[in-house]
């Protein structure tokens, strides 16, 4: 797969308003709620039989048969999206072998024409999931599901599409999965996999387990009351209900026997004795554990940080009040990170007044750089977004007790009835301390390629970690992001199942303001220099991060599908180096 050189690096992929508005939907409308409560000793639940999906080919009236194009409409390395009456598919031809797929990425509904077609994979051009082209099995995340695959055949020098009407009309296919073998058999203080959160890591773990055989007990704890959720929805659409994001429908759990403890917060892992010990006093017993618990987000530390209404979004119920109590009312957001941006983005169009409060001189300079860092400001401000920079807040005053104003260290004091802070986040292991697991100084938990700590059984996941990165060196980095997340889920269900498999995967994420997104794949903590096509001011640019003489990153803004290409390239194990872009 040979890199674009820079004069063709020129990609423009308009997507249509209708498709652009899909792209920050759920990616399950029609998901509903499922909470266990956990009372005395009634924590283990008897699980029904749902099937999900059966045979799409056992009812001939199911399937749909249609010619899509001559043999030799479509070069080999083309894709493309036919239509076969009551749905599409995507074709594809790779060394002269053709292939059909679901035409949408399972995730957030992008067309996956507009992708990257790769050895024998197409890569999502929105947020970089990867799809095997002959089995539609999903390769790399975001995402739970994989694409439905059709039946290709070749007479007299025509293409033939063969599928089942319902798998063109979802558009996904859920793996197979097992089931547990006997949940009656069960001491109720004794699973054989514990998750500890449940997030995408925890999750993707759970079903990883089920979708390799796995039949024996699993259970999931979070301290969330709701089951496993969208969370990168929590700042980039706020007023969500939690039917609207969540991952999978409760009857999806029930199923395939994943059992979710709501509201249960483990306070100490015994490690000799195999025990997770739960704040109420539970104990569970384990086999294998899995710890993905996440970040905790930092607090201001000023005079007047217990005041009313200041805000913390790290449950769905904060991003609800915060919506709520916003509307037509003046917002201070504390912090130009992805978070305090995304929900100051979202507030503009409810709110009176929203105002940024933020150390640096631009936003996002660690991440993005200066240049790009300084017209996503100009983005904002032009969305009537005030910004004051290079100053921290002093205090916050209260009136009644709730919250009436933001004094900052410059001296200004800004109105203010609600404030959203978003200055960081420390990972979620205070409970491991005494534990024996390893803890970085950070305390981030250490783990290798195989998502193992340094306790034999014990795997950890997501954003508490610190992971050997292929990509740099194996250097162990934090990498906090929602597609990492789901892979690290993957790695380590595959682990406790002695597969032996390593991590190998290109960091790839995405920020959504104002209707438009930035992607970003690599990693370029230390980059040295940026080198940007496109234009800045039009928002419409591709920007290379180089460290020495190599592209360690890039992002891109109205430009697809350059990011899910330049992934392509690293995931392969090839340099870009700086020369090739400039």
């Amino acid at each position: 797969f040979l890199f674009v050189p820079a004069v063709e690096v020129k990609i423009e992929v308009v997507i249509p308003e209708k498709e652009r508005s899909k792209e920050e939907m759920s990616p399950n409308g029609k998901a509903s709620p499922l909470i266990y409560k956990v009372n005395g000793t009634a924590r283990h639940y008897h699980l029904e039989e749902h099937p999900i999906a059966s045979n799409p080919y056992h009812n001939p009236k199911d399937v749909v048969e249609a010619s899509v194009c001559h043999v030799k409409d479509l070069e080999n390395g083309q894709m493309r999206e036919v239509d076969l009456g009551c749905g599409k598919a995507l074709l594809i031809k790779e060394s002269g072998e053709f292939h059909a797929v679901g035409h949408k990425c399972p995730h957030y509904g992008a067309p996956l024409v507009k992708g990257v077609l790769s050895k024998g994979r197409v890569r999502c051009p929105w947020h970089g999931a990867c799809f095997n082209i002959s089995t539609g099995d999903i390769e790399d995340y975001p995402g739970l599901d994989s694409l439905p695959r059709f039946q290709v055949k070749i007479e007299k020098e025509k293409v033939y599409i063969r599928a089942s009407k319902q798998a063109l009309q979802t558009q996904r296919r859920t793996k197979m999965m097992a089931k547990c073998i006997s949940l009656s058999n069960y001491n109720l203080s004794s699973t054989n996999v514990l998750i500890i959160g449940a997030g995408a890591a925890g999750l993707v773990c759970a079903e990883t387990l089920r979708q390799e055989g796995f039949s024996d007990r699993i259970v999931m704890c979070t301290m969330d009351r709701h089951l496993p959720y969208d969370r990168p929805k929590l700042s980039k659409s706020m007023d969500s209900h939690p039917e609207q994001i969540a991952l999978r429908p409760k009857e999806f759990f029930r199923t395939y026997d994943i059992e979710v403890l709501t509201e249960m917060q483990v306070a100490a892992v015994d490690i000799k004795n195999k025990t997770a010990v739960f704040k109420d006093g539970f104990k569970m017993e384990y086999n294998k554990l899995l710890i993905a618990t996440g970040n905790t987000p930092k607090a201001l530390s000023c005079k007047g940080k217990e005041v009313e209404n200041v805000f913390n979004i790290r449950t769905l119920e904060d991003a609800n009040r915060v919506v709520k109590l916003a509307t037509s009312k003046n917002v201070v957001i504390v912090g130009a990170s992805f978070l305090g941006m995304e929900v100051a983005a979202y507030l503009t169009e409810r709110a009176h007044s929203v105002s940024v409060v933020e150390l640096e001189e631009v936003p996002f300079k660690k991440f993005f750089g200066e240049r790009v860092g300084r017209a996503v400001m100009k983005m904002f401000e032009s969305n009537r977004v005030k910004f004051y920079m290079q100053t921290e807040v002093s205090e916050l005053r209260e009136q009644e007790g709730k919250l009436k104003e933001v004094v900052l260290k410059s001296g200004k004091v800004l109105r203010a009835d609600v404030c959203v802070v978003g200055v960081g986040a420390v990972p979620a292991t205070g409970f491991l301390k005494q534990s024996g697991i390893n803890i970085d100084s950070k305390g981030f938990i250490v783990v290798n390629k195989m998502m193992q700590t340094n306790i034999p059984g014990v795997f950890a996941a997501g954003d508490a970690v610190t992971f050997p990165l292929a990509l740099r060196n194996n250097k162990k980095v934090n990498v906090p992001h929602w597609q990492m997340a789901h892979m690290h889920g993957r790695i380590a269900a595959l682990n406790m199942l002695a597969h032996g498999m390593e991590i190998s995967t290109v960091p790839y994420l995405w920020t959504a303001m104002f209707g438009k997104s930035i992607r970003y794949a690599g990693h370029g903590e230390g980059f040295d220099d940026v080198v940007i096509q496109g234009d800045l001011d039009e928002l419409k640019f591709v920007a290379f991060y180089t460290k020495s003489d190599e592209v360690v990153a890039v992002a891109s803004m109205n430009y697809d599908p350059i990011v899910s290409k330049v992934a392509e390239v690293l995931a392969a194990g090839r340099t870009i180096r700086k020369r090739d872009v400039e």
